[in-house]
């Protein structure tokens, strides 16, 4: 049975310079863990019992980020599944895609982060140390930039 959790990729625009340059001006939130590695990722965190996914990307981004359902807008049609394995178990991670509804929400971290950063794309990608997790950001940038 794969270790389940569910998070949520969070992100910004900020006013462009030029309408034009629109896609450089989205940036996403990541979170650097205050242990192991010390890696960042978009809030996430195992599946409680009796929750539905969902409920659990939304319950995480608040304890580990502060942001309430209400600060963000869900991003109607992206989901997306990683799988990979961690202690040798296999986990499934399901992100939603969110956007805050203002700019300048403060992020308050738990104690199981030290750091938070908004990132470009090519920023957040090298934080991001895990190909898969490159790879998606880089998937809903297109998704965000063909929806413009």
């Amino acid at each position: 049975m794969a270790v389940r959790a569910c998070g949520l990729i969070i992100y910004r625009r900020l006013q462009p310079a030029q309408p034009s340059k629109a896609a450089d001006s989205i940036e996403y939130l990541l979170l650097q863990t205050s242990y192991g590695t010390h890696h960042w990722t978009p809030p996430k965190g195992h599946v409680d019992p009796g929750e539905d996914d969902l409920q659990t990307a939304f319950r995480e981004t608040q304890e580990e980020a502060g942001l309430q359902a209400s600060q963000l807008t869900l991003v109607e049609g992206y989901r997306k599944e990683l799988h990979y394995p961690v202690h040798g178990k296999p986990k499934t991670v399901v992100y939603w895609l969110a956007e805050v509804k203002d700019c300048d929400t403060e992020i308050k971290l738990s104690e199981e982060h030290q750091a938070f950063q908004w990132l470009k794309l090519e920023d957040a990608c090298k934080l991001a140390e895990y190909e898969d997790m490159q790879a998606m950001l880089k998937e809903v940038h297109q998704f965000l930039c063909s929806k413009e």
